[in-house]
C-alpha cells in the first residue's frame, strides 16, 4: 500500500517553513495522541503517521531527499520512515510538548526550578489546638548574591552550548532507532559558562540558612502539611525556587490524647466517691471544670464534656472531651484501715448480686462454662 504524502498528512504546502511544520505537528499530535484516544486504534495509527511525517520534514537532509525522490529517497539507515523508532508514546509526547507541559529535555527552559524541601516540626498539643507561630531555621541553597543566580562571573554571561546548540539534549541515531539524551557538555541547561562565578563555582546557588516565620493554624493534627510556596531551594542558573513543606507532628501529652475532634483523658477517683458519688475537678485545655460523679459509678465509665475538644483545621464543629473514670485502689493502709475494710467486706457477704451484680454475673458465666466442658 502506497504511503500517504507527508505534507498532506500535516496539512501543509510544499514550501512550509520549519515553524509551520512544528506547529502543525503539535496541533495534530494533541488531537490524535493515544493517551487522549484510548479506545480508538485508528487515532493511534494516525499518530504514528504524523510522527513519521514530522521526523522527515523537520530534518533538512531528509526533507530535501523526500522532496526530490519521495518516499524512495528516504534511506532507512538514516532513520526515515521508522515511525516511533522504538520510543514510547510518553517519550514522544514529552519531547514534542515539553515546553507546553513542563516535560521534555532538561535544558529547554535554560534555568531549572529548585527542589522542594521538607521540614519536620514538632509542636505541643496546646499549640496544635489553639494555633501558633514559630520560627524555623532552613539550611538550603539560595540564589548566589554575587552573580544574581546566573552562575557567570561579573561582566560575563553564559553562551549557547556548542554541542546541543541550546537544546539541552543530543540525539543519537543507530539504524531505525533514535535516542535522545541529556547534553553531556551543558548537562541539559542549553548554555555553557566560560567564566564561572567564583562564589558559587558556576552553579548560581550557594549554601545558606534562612529563618522563616511559619503560622500554624488552629486545629492541625499529626501528619498535616503546610506548604510555603517559593521557600524551597533556589533554582539553577536563576531558575524559580521550589516549595517548602512543613510536616507537623504533635508531641504526646501527659493528660490528653486526641482522636479527630475529640480529646480523651483518664480521671482517677477514690473508692468511696465511686460508691457515694460527688464531684471531681478535671482539666481541660481552657481551664478546670467540675465533673459530677453519680453514686455507684463503675470503673471505665465514660463521661462527655461537650465543646471541650478541638475545632478541626478543615472545618466542622468543636469536638468533646471524653473523661474515663478509673477507681483507684487505696495503698499503704494502716491496721485500722485494714480492719475497717474487712468489716465492710463482711457486711457485704450474703448480699449476692445485690451489691456486686457484675461479679455475680461473671461467676455464673464461669460456672456455666465449666459445666459445659465437664469440669
Amino acid at each position: 500500500m502506497a504511503k500517504e504524502d507527508y505534507y498532506q498528512l500535516l496539512g501543509l504546502s510544499r514550501n512550509a517553513s520549519d515553524d509551520e511544520i512544528k506547529k502543525s505537528f503539535r496541533r495534530l499530535a494533541m488531537k490524535y495522541h493515544p493517551d487522549r484516544n484510548r479506545d480508538n486504534p485508528a487515532a493511534e495509527e494516525q499518530f504514528k503517521k504524523i510522527k513519521e511525517a514530522h521526523d522527515v520534514l523537520s530534518d533538512p537532509k531528509k526533507r530535501s531527499a523526500y522532496d526530490q525522490f519521495g518516499h524512495a529517497g528516504i534511506d532507512p539507515s538514516m532513520g526515515g520512515g521508522a515511525g516511533f523508532g522504538g520510543a514510547s508514546f510518553s517519550d514522544v509526547f514529552g519531547d514534542v510538548f515539553g515546553d507546553i507541559f513542563g516535560g521534555g529535555a532538561r535544558g529547554r527552559g535554560g534555568a531549572q526550578r529548585g527542589s522542594d524541601l521538607r521540614y519536620n516540626l514538632e509542636i505541643t498539643l496546646e499549640d496544635a489546638v489553639a494555633g501558633t507561630e514559630v520560627k524555623i531555621p532552613i539550611p538550603t541553597l539560595v540564589s548566589c548574591k554575587v552573580c544574581n543566580g546566573s552562575g557567570a562571573s561579573k561582566g560575563s554571561s553564559a553562551v549557547t552550548c556548542p554541542t546541543c546548540h541550546g537544546h539541552g539534549a543530543v540525539r543519537m541515531q543507530q539504524g531505525f532507532f533514535s535516542v535522545q539524551q541529556t547534553c553531556p557538555t551543558c548537562r541539559g541547561t542549553g548554555k555553557q559558562i566560560k567564566d564561572p562565578c567564583r562564589a558559587c563555582h558556576g552553579q548560581g546557588r550557594t549554601q545558606d540558612t534562612k529563618t522563616l516565620s511559619v503560622k500554624i493554624p488552629a486545629g492541625v493534627d499529626n501528619g498535616d502539611r503546610i506548604r510555603l510556596s517559593g521557600e524551597g531551594e533556589a533554582g539553577e542558573t536563576g531558575g524559580p525556587p521550589g516549595d517548602l513543606y512543613v510536616q507537623v507532628s504533635v508531641k504526646d501529652h501527659p493528660i490528653f490524647t486526641r482522636d479527630g475532634a475529640n480529646l480523651y483523658c483518664e480521671v482517677p477517683i477514690s473508692f468511696p466517691k465511686a460508691c457515694l458519688g460527688g464531684e471531681v475537678e478535671v482539666p481541660t485545655l481552657s481551664g478546670k471544670v467540675a465533673l459530677k460523679i453519680p453514686p455507684e459509678t463503675q470503673t471505665g465509665r465514660l463521661f462527655r464534656l461537650s465543646g471541650r475538644g478541638v475545632r478541626p483545621v478543615r472545618g466542622g464543629g468543636v469536638g468533646d472531651l471524653m473523661c474515663r473514670v478509673r477507681i483507684e485502689t487505696p495503698v499503704h493502709l494502716n491496721k485500722e484501715q485494714i480492719d475497717l475494710i474487712q468489716q465492710f467486706d463482711e457486711s457485704l457477704t450474703g448480699g449476692g448480686s445485690k451489691h456486686s451484680p457484675q461479679a455475680h454475673g461473671w461467676l455464673d458465666g464461669v460456672k456455666q462454662f465449666f459445666d459445659k466442658i465437664g469440669l
